[in-house]
């Protein structure tokens, strides 16, 4: 049953801040999502309108992400690449900030992307699968035919990687659509 979740852990403050549990397997299991998280990721970006995606890496070595913003706040963005899936090549966006706490759950099979809406944005995430250099894959983040509503004020700060990704349109997606997973 593995979909695009957004999850909202509780958060315990008291007079030094705040705890939360962002993580445990057996309540994760509760809510379908039965991954294995092998690897975490920290990305730090230093400027306001820092741009990353539309990233993902092709079987055998396709991941699920476990995304959270842990400091400043992003404008996550992930793109259903799933051939035969009746959201295929839709996009669905989230505010995950510090203050809020929310994480989201990126299933295989999705395209994922996120731009700072703050300077200084840290963005702690869980994969459940390891970086394979050679399955990376991306897709053009200002595809028209996705035509992403990106909240940008100015132009984007990019990779060079992302500038010259391909479109959406001369993508092959290796990921099929499995109805009920």
């Amino acid at each position: 049953m593995n979909k695009l979740q957004l999850i909202v852990p509780n958060r315990y403050f008291d007079n030094r801040g705040f705890f939360a549990e962002t993580y445990t397997r057996k309540k994760f299991i509760d809510i379908g999502i039965h991954d294995e998280f092998v690897q975490d990721n920290h990305s730090v970006s230093n400027k306001i309108g820092t741009l990353r995606g539309l990233h993902f890496q092709a079987p055998p070595s396709a991941q699920a992400k476990l995304v959270r913003c842990g400091k400043g706040a992003i404008f996550d963005v992930v793109v259903d690449i799933r051939i035969g899936s009746p959201d295929y090549g839709n996009w669905y966006s989230y505010e995950l900030t510090e203050k809020n706490g929310h994480q989201l759950y990126v299933p295989i099979g999705f395209a994922h992307g996120f731009v700072t809406l703050e300077d200084n944005c840290e963005i702690v995430y869980k994969c459940s699968n390891y970086y394979n250099k050679k399955k990376e894959l991306s897709i053009l983040w200002n595809d028209p035919d996705i035509n992403i509503k990106w909240p940008l004020k100015t132009q984007p700060i990019l990779s060079k990687n992302d500038i010259s990704a391909p479109l959406f349109r001369e993508f092959n997606s290796p990921f099929i659509y499995k109805e009920n997973s």
